[in-house]
């Protein structure tokens, strides 16, 4: 007769994996985690089952559930796999220099703001971490998508993520050229901006964000009109300098062009504060030496 309770070769991959399907629900999703084929988790996953003699998942071609054996094999092996997690993460420290690829996914104005500043300097540092970062506007399932970590602001982060936070909080800028407002004057409140040339913007989803402005507990949302639509704040600003309307963006795009007067500010007092940029990753995944280096550099600036 077998004894199941004996650890064998191949058994901590197996409960490894059973834990991943378990936490997404996903045969695909676990692969994607794993970095292995859909094929050699479905083959672990029936070869754990096997071996204990018990059905751990419930499998349609639509879902996938935990039985009750599952749920409560779950529950034990969870602590278990996060200690042994924390303590390969100890050894991982004592190697000279991190190494491999770290995928990290994150808007187009995150990239800009914290990772391309010190894009040269983590290259010099550490030569044999590869960077694969992936611009998307879109709030992209790190974990289905197979990132080791995602930048987004703090209130997009999923609540079932560790967070780091990266910057400060930080407002938004309503801001034209000083030509356009001796042309056609300045909005006192957000209500005039219906009466002004505007530049929106569109997200990936194709929707076009609606300006928010708050002062004092009141809240106002302006659909605005204009003769511009663009996927893209940095462009969005070099428009207003051009003196092709108003631009509501993020203030940290326009400090030097309001440093050197190509474009001014309105309504200051009712533009909006917004929580600062994080890091963000699954709790139960372990976090490689690369992605650990990674934002270390990042917040040293």
């Amino acid at each position: 007769m077998r004894d199941i309770h004996q650890l064998k070769s191949g058994d901590l991959f197996a409960l490894t994996v059973f834990l991943s399907v378990a936490a997404h629900r996903s045969f695909r999703a676990a692969a994607i985690e794993l970095d292995v084929t859909p094929s050699a988790v479905s083959h672990s996953v029936k070869s754990l089952e096997q071996r204990l003699d018990v059905r751990l998942f419930n499998r349609t071609t639509r879902s996938v559930s935990l039985t009750d054996a599952g749920e409560r094999l779950a529950a034990k092996l969870r602590p278990a796999v996060s200690s042994i997690a924390e303590a390969l993460q100890v050894v991982d420290d004592f190697r000279e220099a991190p190494s491999g690829t770290v995928r990290i996914n994150s808007s187009e104005g995150a990239i800009r703001l914290v990772l391309l500043p010190v894009l040269a300097r983590f290259a010099r540092d550490y030569p044999q971490v590869h960077l694969d970062i992936v611009s998307d506007g879109r709030l992209s399932d790190v974990v289905a998508d197979g990132f080791d970590a995602g930048i987004r602001l703090a209130e997009a982060v999923p609540q079932d993520m560790i967070t780091v936070r990266l910057t400060e909080t930080a407002r938004f800028a309503a801001v034209a050229s000083p030509g356009y407002f001796a042309a056609h004057g300045r909005p006192a409140v957000p209500q005039d901006l219906h009466r002004h040339a505007c530049i929106r913007f569109r997200f990936d989803s194709g929707a076009i964000y609606r300006w928010e402005f708050e002062r004092h507990g009141t809240t106002e949302t302006i659909n605005v009109t204009g003769p511009l639509t663009l996927t893209d704040q940095p462009l969005m600003v070099e428009a207003a300098i051009q003196g092709i309307g108003i631009a509501f963006v993020p203030d940290h795009l326009v400090v030097g062009a309001l440093a050197d007067g190509r474009l001014e500010r309105i309504l200051d007092d009712w533009c909006p504060a917004f929580p600062g940029l994080c890091l963000y990753y699954p709790g139960h995944r372990h976090v490689s030496a690369g992605l650990r280096a990674l934002i270390a550099a990042i917040r040293a600036g």
